[in-house]
């Protein structure tokens, strides 16, 4: 099992949970952050440390939600590991708990 970061991280990206990640496993994207399945140690460290509830367990995963863990396992191959904390972005209180925000998705 593993951790996963949903939509709701998309153009939010606070970085609250990369802080406590004992194994460095989130990547940064240009607005949004993944979790790689194969470097996550199901540590639950950082679900509660995530202001806006975008990281959640795979096996309590919304349904709506369950694309975000191949998007998750997808985008961690390529985007680069983040290992300490940065600001997130200016207009990240505006995006918070937005929905349908998957096209806003900046590879």
């Amino acid at each position: 099992m593993t951790f996963v970061v949903t939509e709701n991280c998309i153009k939010c990206k606070y970085m609250d949970c990369v802080e406590v990640c004992p194994v460095d496993c989130f990547h940064e994207g240009p607005n949004f952050l993944v979790i790689d399945p194969d470097e996550c140690i199901d540590c639950t460290l950082c679900e509660p440390e995530c202001p806006i509830n975008a990281i959640y367990s795979e096996e309590d995963l919304p349904e709506d939600q369950q694309h975000f863990i191949q998007l998750n396992e997808e985008l961690s191959q390529i985007w680069p590991v983040i290992t300490e904390m940065k600001d997130p972005p200016e207009d990240a209180k505006e995006w918070e708990d937005k929905p349908n925000k998957l096209e806003l998705l900046e590879r």
